[in-house]
């Protein structure tokens, strides 16, 4: 690896930080600059979520204060996402790739769908859960399920995992997406964590790349913290879409 590709690679890790803070999919910015500079695809992956872990830990302290009074709903959520993850990486180690190639864009449409109608979706199901006692404090009894097959996509690949969570968050859970976004973050660190650990003992990893991406993500979590908790819900659901939309075009014209 030369100096010039591990500034690159810093550079994009400290993007890719700032994205997943803010919204997700910061994937779609690592993972193909690390196939530029001819990294094998399961070594850039494997090599890309470890790098990407510490960033998502800063994020998720970036998020600190929107994360008070959550720490039930984000224990509950967490065990979702961990076994979900699990899941996904031995997926990435047992499937060819071509196994999720044709449901990812579709997963991406739906949450780009999701997140458009969720207010909406959310204020039908909020009035139906208080006609029966209202909704529980951990959101909709469909919600743990949801993370978890969002940790399933997440640790496979994780490409606008972030996008697929916000919109299972926003409309199972009554609750600001501020907050909610708070409570993405630590999910999807969580994610990237229990598939990382496995990619480390199973799958060949880039430990020059693992140290460029972890050190430019943690920069760019505390960058976006910084930005995303100043944008307005209306703002910050329109990045959802823009970025979900973004990844949408990767992967169909991939």
């Amino acid at each position: 690896m030369s100096a010039l590709e591990g500034v690159v690679i810093l550079i994009a890790g400290i993007a890719a930080g700032t994205i997943n803070t803010i919204v997700g999919s910061g994937t779609l910015i690592t993972f193909p600059t690390l196939l530029a500079f001819g990294v094998p695809p399961i070594t850039a992956n494997a090599s890309n979520t470890i790098g990407l872990v510490p960033g998502a830990i800063s994020g998720a302290v970036g998020y600190r204060r929107e994360l008070v009074g959550q720490r039930d709903r984000v224990v509950r959520l967490l065990s979702a996402s961990v076994l979900g993850g699990a899941a996904g990486a031995v997926l990435l180690l047992a499937l060819p790739e071509s196994a999720f190639a044709t449901i990812v864009p579709a997963l991406i449409l739906l949450g780009i769908v999701l997140v458009v109608t969720g207010p909406r979706i959310s204020r039908l199901v909020a009035a139906r859960h208080e006609a029966t006692g209202g909704v529980p404090a951990h959101g909709a009894w469909w919600v743990w399920p949801a993370i978890g097959l969002a940790g399933v996509y997440g640790g496979y690949f994780g490409a606008a995992q972030g996008v697929l969570l916000m919109a299972i968050l926003g409309i199972g859970v009554q609750e600001s997406l501020q907050r909610l976004n708070g409570v993405k973050n630590i999910l999807g660190a969580a994610v990237n964590g229990v598939s990382g650990l496995i990619f480390v003992f199973v799958a060949e990893v880039d430990w020059r790349v693992v140290a460029l991406i972890a050190v430019g993500s943690v920069i760019g979590g505390q960058i976006g913290a910084g930005v995303g908790r100043r944008l307005p819900d209306l703002w910050l659901r329109t990045a959802i879409v823009v970025v979900g939309v973004s990844a949408l075009v990767f992967f169909l014209r991939s």
